[in-house]
C-alpha cells in the first residue's frame, strides 16, 4: 500500500481524512459504501463527524479501499502503539494457536498424560468465569496452557467430552481476541473451533457464535450474518416449547448476533427479523436461561440490548438510547455478566455521541469502568471511545480521572 504525504491532514478529524482520500481517488460516497459493504448514509455520517470511526478493524478496511496505511488515518496518540499493556499476551496466544499437535505413536518417547478431562473442564470454568467478569489480562494468561493441554487431550484420547472442550476453548480465545482488537487472530481461533465442530450440530452451534463475531470485527458482515444463522437452522430446524432450554438460548444468541452483523450492514429488514426471531425465543426462556459452554446469559434484555446496538449502527439514534434506557433499567440488567453489561455500555456510547450528548456517552464509560474496570482499561474500542467523548470538548471530573487513569489526553 502506498502512504501519501499527510503532513497537512495530521490534525485533520478522521473523516475529513477519508473524505480527502476517497475524493482523491475520483470515488463517490456511494461507490466507496458499496467496497466497503456499508450504506452511503454511514459514509455520508462518517465524513462530516457525526458518527465515530473508533474501532480499528473498520480503520482498517477503510484504508483497504482507500489504498492506504491505517497509520494514515489515525491521529499521532491513537496508532497502534500497545495501549493496552496485553501485546506479549496475544502473542503467546498467537504461538499457542500457531502449535499443531500430532498423535502419539508406539516409537514415540514416553510423555508425561495429559490432564484428565475433568480436570481440565474444571480449568476452563475458571477461566470463563474470569472472562464474565471481564479480567481479560488473566484470560489471556490462562489461554496458552489451555490451549496446549486441551489439543494433547484430544490428540491423544479424543473423545465427546475433549472435542467439547477443545470448541469451548477457541471460542472463549476467539472471543477474548475480539475485545483486544486482534480480528484477524481471532478469526483464526473461531475457525479452529468450526474445525473441531466434527459436524455435531451443537458444537457448531458454539463456535458459530466466535465465528460471527470475529467476521463482524473484520467488516465482513455478510458472511457474520449467515454463519449463525446456518448453526441456528441446523440446532433447531423448528424450534418449539419441548425444544431443551440451552438449545433455544443457543439459538436465539445466534440469531442475535446475525441481528447485529444484519445491520453492519445496513440491511435493516433483515436485522428487525432476526431480532425478532431472536425475540421470540427469549420470551420462552425468560431472563435466567444460560446456553452451555460459555455461560453467557440470553433473555428478552439481552435482546433488547442488541437491538440497541442495531438501531445504533442503522443510525436511528432516538430508538437506541430509549431501547437502552429501557433495557438497562430492568432487573434483570444486573444478573447479566459484569463483562456484558460493561462491553454494552461501550458500545452505546456512539449513540450518545450521534444524539449530540457526551455528557450521557461520558457516563457510560465511566459506569461501565465501575463495573468492570479491564473492560474500559484494556479494551481499544473503550479507549476510542473515551477519546471521541474528550474531543468534543470540556468534561466532567469523572470522565477526566478516567482519562487520566486509562493514559489518555484530551487532543
Amino acid at each position: 500500500m502506498t502512504t501519501p504525504d499527510p503532513p497537512d491532514r495530521t490534525d485533520l478529524p478522521i473523516g475529513r481524512r477519508v473524505a480527502q482520500l476517497r475524493t482523491r481517488l475520483g470515488l463517490t460516497q456511494q461507490v466507496f459504501a458499496d467496497r466497503l459493504g456499508r450504506s452511503k448514509s454511514w459514509v455520508d455520517k462518517i465524513e462530516r463527524g457525526v458518527r465515530t470511526l473508533d474501532r480499528l478493524s473498520v480503520i482498517e478496511a477503510v484504508a483497504a479501499v482507500l489504498g492506504v496505511d491505517p497509520e494514515v488515518l489515525l491521529p499521532h496518540p491513537a496508532r497502534r502503539a500497545p495501549a493496552t499493556g496485553l501485546t506479549a499476551a496475544v502473542d503467546r496466544v498467537r504461538a499457542a494457536l500457531a502449535c499443531y499437535p500430532t498423535p502419539t505413536t508406539t516409537t514415540d518417547a514416553p510423555s508425561q498424560p495429559p490432564p484428565s478431562p475433568a480436570h481440565l473442564d474444571r480449568r476452563l470454568r475458571h477461566a470463563w468465569a474470569a472472562y464474565r467478569h471481564a479480567h481479560h489480562p488473566q484470560v489471556m494468561r490462562l489461554l496458552p496452557d489451555l490451549l496446549t493441554d486441551i489439543r494433547h487431550a484430544e490428540t491423544t484420547a479424543g473423545t465427546e467430552h475433549t472435542a467439547d472442550l477443545l470448541v469451548r476453548v477457541y471460542r472463549l480465545a476467539a472471543q477474548t481476541l475480539v475485545k483486544l482488537d486482534a480480528a484477524d487472530l481471532a478469526w483464526l481461533a473461531a475457525d479452529r473451533a468450526m474445525a473441531a465442530t466434527a459436524g455435531d450440530p451443537r458444537r457448531t452451534a458454539v463456535a458459530a457464535i466466535p465465528l460471527a463475531q470475529a467476521l463482524r470485527a473484520l467488516c465482513r458482515g455478510r458472511l457474520a450474518m449467515a454463519a449463525p444463522i446456518t448453526a441456528a437452522h441446523r440446532l433447531l430446524p423448528a424450534p418449539s416449547r419441548a425444544s431443551a432450554p440451552s438449545d433455544l438460548a443457543l439459538a436465539g444468541t445466534l440469531l442475535t448476533e446475525a441481528a447485529i452483523a444484519a445491520a453492519t450492514c445496513a440491511d435493516a429488514t433483515a436485522a428487525r427479523d432476526l431480532a425478532n426471531r431472536a425475540a421470540r425465543l427469549a420470551t420462552v426462556l425468560g431472563d435466567h436461561a444460560r446456553p452451555d459452554n460459555g455461560d453467557l446469559g440470553f433473555g428478552p434484555t439481552t435482546v433488547d440490548l442488541a437491538r440497541a446496538l442495531i438501531a445504533t449502527e442503522l443510525g436511528d439514534t432516538r430508538h437506541a438510547i430509549t431501547t437502552h434506557q429501557h433495557a438497562t433499567a430492568s432487573a434483570a440488567w444486573n444478573r447479566l455478566p459484569a463483562e456484558h453489561r460493561a462491553a454494552h455500555l461501550i458500545d452505546i456510547v456512539r449513540a450518545h455521541l450521534d444524539a449530540g450528548d457526551p455528557q450521557a456517552a461520558g457516563r457510560a464509560l465511566v459506569i461501565a469502568d465501575r463495573i468492570a474496570p479491564a473492560e474500559t482499561r484494556t479494551r481499544p474500542a473503550a479507549r476510542a471511545a473515551l477519546t471521541a467523548v474528550l474531543r468534543t470538548g470540556p468534561t466532567p471530573a469523572d470522565v477526566t480521572r478516567l482519562a487520566a487513569t486509562i493514559g489518555l489526553a484530551r487532543q
